[in-house]
């Protein structure tokens, strides 16, 4: 085992905390547009539901945009509420991310732990990277990782084998040298088993346990994930 790769959000942050992210950029693109008469956290949930509805579309797709994305999804939801999206709705973005965005309570030690093995630590995930970067840097975490690839960077979103391939090219190392974990059966495991990977799925609560046969492990805690990799060595 030489190097092990993570997914972003959902694994090493949080899904409350990106929760909290968002609905703190509906209140500020309401602010913006003069509409705080509208219920926020109402808007918030239509918003959620437009997005999910598109980046489902977009699974191992070629990549666009994920702020066009965004913007779109929140212009659906102005537009039902009879305003309009402010036009710097990604640097509200960005700001609300870097504000509000929350590690798991463990990431930070499992980072370490697995570069004190002499791995290589790295990100692959579905993103802009100035939004990664950005966040990254917020968090203090940046400089931990030895490389970050994004969906942008490939061209493609995951579970297309592109995203996976560009960060083991980077890595130096082969597919049956590399772990990847993440929080989402069918992008994270799929396609990381796919080029040949080994996966572990992230599931705190067990909730995905339907879909568990997908992956190769399946842990509780990001701190679970140097145990495993221990073994492998």
């Amino acid at each position: 085992m030489k190097a092990v790769f993570f997914d972003f959000v959902g694994t090493l942050i949080t899904k409350e905390g990106e929760n909290v992210t968002h609905q703190n950029i509906v209140r500020e693109v309401l602010r913006k547009a003069g509409r705080e008469d509208l219920d926020y956290l109402r808007l918030w949930e239509e918003y959620e539901e437009e997005s999910s509805v598109m980046f489902k579309e977009l699974a191992g797709k070629p990549y666009v945009k994920i702020r066009d994305v965004d913007i779109e999804a929140m212009r659906r939801v102005a537009e039902r509420y009879g305003f309009t999206v402010p036009e710097d709705f990604w640097e509200i973005s960005l700001e609300m991310h870097a504000r509000y965005g929350k590690l798991f309570p463990d990431a930070v030690e499992t980072i370490k732990a697995l570069k004190d093995l002499g791995l290589h630590v790295g990100i692959i995930t579905d993103s802009d990277n100035d939004y990664i970067e950005a966040h990254l840097k917020a968090l203090g975490i940046y400089d931990l990782f030895d490389s970050i690839t994004t969906s942008e960077d490939a061209g493609f979103y995951k579970p297309h084998e592109r995203p996976f391939r560009l960060a083991l090219e980077r890595a130096g190392v082969e597919a049956s040298e590399a772990l990847y974990v993440g929080d989402n059966p069918s992008k994270d495991c799929v396609g990381a088993k796919n080029v040949g990977m080994l996966s572990v799925l992230l599931d705190p609560n067990g909730t995905k346990r339907e879909l568990w046969g997908n992956c190769d492990f399946v842990v509780s805690k990001l701190s679970e994930v140097v145990e495993i990799v221990k073994g492998l060595m």
